[in-house]
C-alpha cells in the first residue's frame, strides 16, 4: 500500500514488495511486548498490488479494529496473526516475513493465508474516513471482520463514549498511554550512517508508554520521542491501526506521524467518540460498561 500523506502527515503503515521492506515498521524505544497484549494482531493485505502490514486489536470475537488507511482499497482477503514474533531477522532468500499472494493484483485468497497459519477476514472502512483531508472528520478507523470467531483470545474493552474528555490539558500532559504495535524500534543501523532510523527487523510486537500532548474532537496527539523523560517511546511506520490503552480501555488507534524518523509528535485516532462508536455498533461492537 502506498503510504498515505497529506499536509506533511505520514501515515504509519508498512509496505513490502519484492521481498524488501520499503518502510520499516517501528515503535520507537519501548520494549518487546511478548504476551503482554495478546489481543493485538498483525494484519497483512494487498492494496494496488502492493503487500502491506498494519496492527489491529481484537474488540469482539470476530472483529479486529484498525486504522481506515489500513483497510481502504484492500484487494482480496486480509490475514491476521496474534503471534508476538513475526521474524527475528530477514530470510536468507530475501522473501517477505509474511505470506505472499499467488496473484498480488487480486490480493490474498483464503488459501494463500491458511497455508501459512493466518486467520482470514474482510476489510471494511469507516464510511466517513476522509483520507487525511479533513481534520474535523478524520475518522481514520477500519475493521477486519474475521471469517471465524476467535475463542482463545480475550477481546480488548473499548472505552466508553467521551472517555478522554475527562482529561484537562494539565492532566493530559501527565498521562501516559500504552501504545502497542508490530515492528522494531528506531535505532542506529549496524553499518553505514549512524543516525537513528526505523529498522525493519526484528519484526515483533512492541509496547511503549507515550505521554499525551493535545486532545481534539478527533485526535489524541502524543509525544513519541523516547528521550522524553515522561515516557518510553512512541509509534512509527507499521504501528498504524495499533491501539493505545488508558486504564485498561482501548482509547485510540494509531493514525499518523509527523516526521520520517517518528521521534516526535504522533496522532492517534480517538475511538471513544460517537461517530466511531455508532459505526462499530453496526458491526456488533459495543464499548465497555
Amino acid at each position: 500500500m502506498n503510504i498515505g500523506r497529506a499536509a506533511a502527515v505520514l501515515a504509519a503503515s508498512t509496505a513490502l514488495v519484492a521481498g524488501t521492506a520499503l518502510a520499516a515498521s517501528a515503535i520507537t524505544g519501548g520494549e518487546r511486548d511478548g504476551n503482554g497484549h495478546s489481543n493485538v494482531a498483525l494484519i497483512t493485505f494487498y492494496a494496488g498490488g502492493r503487500l502491506s502490514t498494519c496492527t489491529a486489536t481484537l474488540v469482539s470475537p470476530t472483529v479486529l479494529l484498525t486504522a481506515g488507511h489500513c483497510t481502504a482499497g484492500v484487494s482480496g482477503s486480509v490475514g491476521a496473526t496474534f503471534d508476538p514474533v513475526i521474524a527475528e531477522e530477514p530470510a536468507a532468500d530475501g522473501s517477505p516475513p509474511v505470506p505472499v499472494a499467488s496473484d498480488p493484483a487480486a490480493g490474498y485468497t483464503d488459501a494463500d493465508l491458511e497455508v501459512a497459519g493466518y486467520l482470514t477476514g474482510t476489510a471494511d472502512t469507516h464510511p466517513g474516513y476522509s483520507g487525511f483531508t479533513d481534520p474535523r472528520n478524520w475518522n481514520d478507523v477500519g475493521v477486519v471482520v474475521l471469517d471465524q470467531p476467535v475463542d482463545d483470545v480475550t477481546p480488548a474493552p473499548l472505552a466508553p463514549e467521551g472517555y478522554l474528555d475527562q482529561l484537562t490539558p494539565a492532566v493530559l500532559h501527565d498521562t501516559l498511554f500504552t501504545a502497542v504495535g508490530f515492528g522494531t524500534e528506531v535505532r542506529q543501523a549496524e553499518a553505514g550512517p549512524q543516525k537513528p532510523t526505523p529498522q525493519p527487523f526484528p519484526f515483533v510486537r512492541r509496547v511503549a508508554q507515550v505521554p499525551g500532548q493535545k486532545l481534539t474532537a478527533q485526535i489524541l496527539q502524543v509525544n513519541g520521542n523516547e528521550k522524553d523523560p515522561r515516557g518510553t517511546g512512541g509509534t512509527c511506520l507499521g504501528d498504524s491501526g495499533g491501539p493505545s490503552f488508558l486504564h485498561g480501555f482501548q482509547v485510540t488507534v494509531t493514525s499518523y506521524s509527523n516526521t520520517p524518523n517518528c521521534r516526535y509528535i504522533a496522532g492517534f485516532q480517538r475511538v471513544d467518540i460517537p461517530v466511531v462508536q455508532e459505526w462499530l455498533a453496526t458491526l456488533g461492537v459495543a464499548p465497555a460498561g
